[in-house]
């Protein structure tokens, strides 16, 4: 499939999911025993907090979440902006800092095989990691 095909796939179901599956998905986001976390950032240019269902791999003194839309998507722009946001993971909420954008070669060596695995297979290139800022009060 031409580059330019697979982009628009990636956009079509990109705006699927913000307007239809991520609505449904926030109704268990963040919860103990559920896979999908919500990430709480605030808007670059209105100032709101927004929240947003994302996987978050817990690793040493912070979580990866992998990009599957790329690095242009509004909550990674925002948290970018901010250099913050607050994670909810497993019903714990974590301060997270210090936004870094890594590739997968980058990330790959903080997540297990079997995650490695799992995003090689979804064509996953991109992933931001960042810092919980208060690691000692975890």
């Amino acid at each position: 499939m031409p580059t330019n095909a697979i982009r628009h796939v990636k956009d079509a179901v990109r705006t699927f999911n913000k307007h239809v599956l991520n609505p449904a998905m926030m109704l268990l986001a963040g919860r103990r025993h559920w896979y999908a976390s919500v990430i709480r950032h605030t808007g670059r240019r209105s100032g709101k907090t927004h929240a947003t269902p994302v996987v978050a791999d817990r690793v040493a003194g912070g979580f990866v979440i992998p990009l599957p839309y790329g690095t242009g998507v509004d909550w990674l722009r925002n948290s970018l902006a901010s250099s913050s946001a607050t994670l909810t993971v497993g019903g714990q909420t974590f301060e997270v800092v210090n936004p870094q954008i890594l590739g997968a070669t980058g990330a790959a060596a903080q997540l297990s095989p079997r995650r490695r695995r799992v995003y090689r297979r979804f064509g996953i290139d991109h992933f931001v990691r960042f810092d919980v800022a208060n690691p000692s009060g975890e």
